[in-house]
């Protein structure tokens, strides 16, 4: 089975990306092997209105195959899917043979508890049309007496909104401390309503016997573009300067690999460093939590940005791998890595950026998971504004309504000379071009709020320059 998958992950990696002219880019996620964004992180793609909450709810148990030996198969679907099409039908079973080696990305060797914390994490599945699934799991030891092998729970869904599945992941978990059978109807109830707009809720009702029936509230952060990240969980973990460190790696589309022994750990950090990216979204290989049985298909020449769990280092530590960024989240350390790294980022946005991670003391839970969003998001778009923002400047419109974008001019537009030296590396980087290709089609900016913060950053410069 891992031999199968494996060629289908590889295939899987191929989209379409770069501007007409340049080469094609690969694109995956396991926190999407189809998978994120129309590309990683594409908050617009993502979240599509009007569609069902989710497509599945699949349950993956542990059967054995071997003394010690166990391989995870979907043992509960919901709904079951009848009168197919051909492609549809192959495209499901594809999708239904990947998601076991996502939900138990650890390997085979697993023996009965008696205890076993619950943890939630996900993975993204990229197609070879580059649509994307997100897996949301919630991994348990089911109730009952004596040993047992442990389950997962996973709802997939092409809706980016971590949080929001983890309330309906905390129900299902309840339920199911009571009776498989409690659960259909509360999935049946959540399929038939409509996602919520930022900001607003839906409410779902469910009768549990013993309780009656229960009304649930899910809500949507008023920010979308946020909804899929926790940066938290970043910060606390690593260091404002090793947080830059990862982010010039990220902007220059280098290889990166992030070793946590926890799932919930890798997917989290994971998500929150393709976040830092916004308006840019990383369009490579991106993959959370990398399943044991794949690890040498990530040890590739492309850019990428993994997470392995911890027992594989040395294994990893073998592969031959060039430009690679290697960061332990439990220590806080980087393992291995270029060099550069301090180097990359012009100094004067650097230290505006460490200063503004180093402002706030992120872990005093003082502040909601909402504020630290914002203060982090908010700190990171601001560079973007700085040094990419005079962009719609340099589009040529012709005639008939399509735009040229000025290369050469937008380069030399800055007058500090660092910011000059790393727009002509960021300008060769996929995640721009791919950028520039969708300005390129109409006037109208492809991401409205990045507009937004441009024009008060322009006003904010004229009116100093007026008083």
């Amino acid at each position: 089975m891992a031999s199968s998958i494996g060629n289908f992950f590889r295939r899987s990696l191929r989209r379409h990306g770069r501007r007409e002219g340049k080469d094609e880019a690969s694109a995956a996620e396991n926190n999407l092997p189809w998978v994120p964004q129309g590309k990683v992180g594409d908050r617009s793609s993502i979240l599509c209105s009007g569609q069902f909450f989710f497509e599945y709810l699949v349950v993956v148990s542990l059967k054995k195959v071997s003394e010690g030996r166990y391989e995870p198969k979907i043992s509960y679907q919901f709904p079951k899917r009848e009168n197919l099409l051909k492609g549809q039908r192959e495209e499901e079973e594809r999708l239904l043979t990947a998601i076991p080696l996502f939900c138990f990305p650890d390997g085979n060797n697993w023996a009965p508890v008696t205890e076993f914390p619950s943890e939630t994490f996900s993975f993204v599945l990229t197609n070879v049309d580059g649509s994307r699934k997100i897996g949301y799991c919630r991994r348990l030891l089911p109730s009952g007496r004596g040993v047992r092998l442990p389950e997962v729970f996973c709802i997939i869904s092409c809706l980016g909104c971590f949080g929001l599945f983890s309330k309906i992941l905390d129900e299902v978990e309840k339920r199911r401390q009571i009776s498989m059978a409690v659960i259909y109807p509360f999935m049946q109830g959540l399929r038939e309503s409509p996602f919520p707009a930022p900001g607003k809720s839906v409410t779902i009702r469910s009768f549990i016997p013993e309780s009656g029936t229960e009304l649930i509230e899910l809500t949507r952060p008023v920010d979308a573009r946020l909804e899929h990240v926790e940066f938290q969980a970043l910060l606390q973990r690593l260091s404002p300067d090793l947080i830059l460190h990862i982010f010039a790696s990220a902007v220059l589309e280098r290889r990166l690999i992030f070793l946590a022994e926890e799932l919930s750990v890798l997917s989290q950090c994971i998500h929150a460093v393709a976040a830092l990216l916004y308006p840019f979204t990383w369009a490579h290989t991106y993959i959370p939590v990398v399943p044991e049985c794949l690890l040498d298909t990530v040890c590739c020449p492309t850019p990428f940005m993994v997470g392995i769990q911890l027992r594989h280092l040395e294994r990893v530590l073998e592969q031959p791998m060039e430009e690679v960024l290697m960061v332990d989240l439990c220590q806080g350390k980087i393992i291995r890595a270029v060099g550069d790294e301090e180097q990359i980022l012009p100094v004067k946005l650097q230290n505006e950026m460490l200063t503004a991670l180093t402002k706030h003391n992120y872990n005093n839970n003082v502040l909601t998971s909402e504020q630290v969003n914002a203060l982090v998001s908010e700190a990171f778009l601001h560079f973007f504004v700085r040094l990419v923002g005079h962009y719609p400047a340099h589009i040529k419109w012709g005639r008939g309504g399509a735009g040229t974008f000025q290369e050469r001019s937008f380069c030399k537009a800055p007058g500090s000379k660092s910011c000059r030296r790393f727009l002509k590396r960021f300008v060769k980087t996929n995640m721009f071009s791919l950028f520039v290709e969708e300005a390129e089609k109409s006037r109208i900016p492809p991401e409205a709020h990045f507009q937004q913060k441009i024009t008060e950053y322009q006003e904010q410069k004229k009116h100093r320059r007026d008083s």
